[in-house]
């Protein structure tokens, strides 16, 4: 079966389940629906590498001249 065939099945099955089997499925994905929570994970991960002096930093002036030169934007 090709995706738009399954999406419609899925689609067809989410319209007419019972109310707590519609709130399960939810539950499985609210984590991949809400990209607000999926933004904020990243940037949590991020700060924890940064608290640990993980990976590169830059200070104001750097970002600026990066933003301001291409060529220097490799640097990211």
């Amino acid at each position: 079966m090709n995706t738009i065939g399954i999406r419609k099945k899925l689609h067809d099955f989410i319209d007419t389940i019972e109310d707590k089997k519609a709130e399960a499925i939810y539950t499985l994905f609210e984590d991949e629906m809400d990209t607000d929570a999926q933004r904020k994970r990243l940037i949590q991960s991020e700060r924890e590498k940064y608290i640990r002096g993980e990976g590169p930093s830059y200070s104001w002036d750097e970002v600026k001249d990066m933003a301001l030169n291409k060529e220097k934007r490799h640097a990211i």
